[in-house]
């Protein structure tokens, strides 16, 4: 591959997420991980030290300097939620992609304002939720859209949970309201709202409504949750979240034809294996003593993991602006505002009492 059609990257920050994403940029055939920043050169220092990064690798004590560097095509941007805008809002200023890690924003508003100058300045705009990615994604889709396979869809239920540990309540800063004041409902929470989305075909439901009893932290955020949402079809989603359960990554997606199960969709069990279990047109047999179908376990392989599938088509997308003149793709951008329309929705459905709250 030619050096110009390699995307050159940099990360603004050494949160722990960024050391997955350093690897995936090494292991990516179209992009190259060009420079590092933190707040002080101690900690991006300690960070490329860590994770081994090539001696090439810049390292910048600001991320001021990160963005000055005119060798940058585009930014990873892992910092807590409520410094998104800002940052992601003057690297796009700078004419550099943006691939935000979410949530990507508190609210909607501050996600449009992101948005915005993203397209005001012909940049690439996506979210790093992984999983959509991986080609298991690409067959969970195709089972969907099939009316003789699956029809149409019932409900979903999904579930994200981790135990993030006794000193995770007051210590993380995903459970600090002036860093990511969304909880787990940002931080897993985002995973089941998309799954939602993704089998609904990304239609925008019409009601979001946050179940009861949420729980906190001292300081205030959630640390667990869940909700429902109900489009105009009927199909309704159901999902829980949580940062106090043992680590559960499931999909449950019912039609009127058929099912489909996964038990490990954020991150598969496996780097470069992943399967799905698939029910269809299955009913009692005689009597009722048993099933006339049993679920098809599917095993989806690939060479590259989600998060370097993630990052190339991400480049893909920034060389075709940068090298052939197209223009951003909207398709993500518009995916992430509608995860996160639903995101204030629930917050809007726990401040007003549990009462359904309409998405629009």
């Amino acid at each position: 591959m030619s050096p110009s059609s390699q995307v050159r990257f940099g990360i603004m920050g050494c949160a722990e997420i960024a050391k997955k994403f350093s690897r995936a940029m090494n292991l990516c055939p179209n992009a190259t991980l060009h420079a590092v920043a933190s707040r002080t050169i101690a900690k991006v220092q300690a960070f490329a030290t860590a994770n081994s990064l090539p001696p090439t690798t810049v390292l910048y004590g600001s991320y001021e300097a990160l963005l000055d560097d005119p060798d940058i095509d585009a930014v990873y941007i892992p910092l807590p939620t409520s410094l998104h805008l800002s940052w992601a809002v003057a690297t796009a200023r700078k004419k550099k992609h943006v691939l935000l890690e979410k949530p990507t924003a508190v609210n909607v508003t501050e996600l449009d304002q992101i948005i915005s100058a993203c397209e005001e300045n012909g940049v690439q705009f996506m979210d790093c939720t992984m999983w959509v990615h991986h080609p298991r994604a690409r067959v969970m889709a195709d089972f969907f859209s099939d009316p003789k396979r699956f029809g149409q869809l019932k409900s979903i239920q999904t579930c994200f949970t981790y135990s993030g540990g006794n000193d995770f309540p007051e210590n993380d800063i995903r459970m600090r309201p002036d860093l990511d004041s969304l909880g787990a409902l940002g931080d897993v929470g985002w995973y089941c709202i998309r799954a939602s989305l993704f089998a609904a075909n990304y239609q925008l439901p019409k009601f979001a409504t946050a179940l009861r009893n949420p729980v906190y932290n001292n300081a205030g955020v959630i640390m667990s949750c869940g909700a429902s949402l109900l489009w105009e079809n009927g199909a309704v989603a159901t999902f829980h979240c949580s940062n106090l359960a043992h680590l559960t990554m499931d999909i449950a997606a019912v039609g009127t034809n058929g099912s489909l199960k996964v038990t490990d969709f954020v991150i598969p069990y496996e780097e470069k294996s992943a399967s799905l279990s698939i029910l269809s047109n299955s009913n009692f047999n005689e009597i009722s003593l048993g099933w006339t179908g049993k679920p098809i376990e599917q095993v989806v392989k690939t060479e590259l993991p989600q998060e370097v599938l993630l990052m190339k088509e991400f480049s893909t997308l920034v060389d075709g602006i940068k090298n052939h003149r197209l223009s951003p793709e909207k398709k993500w951008p518009t995916i992430t505002r509608k995860t996160q329309l639903i995101i204030d929705a629930i917050v809007a459905s726990i401040s007003r009492g549990f009462e359904p709250v309409e998405v629009y």
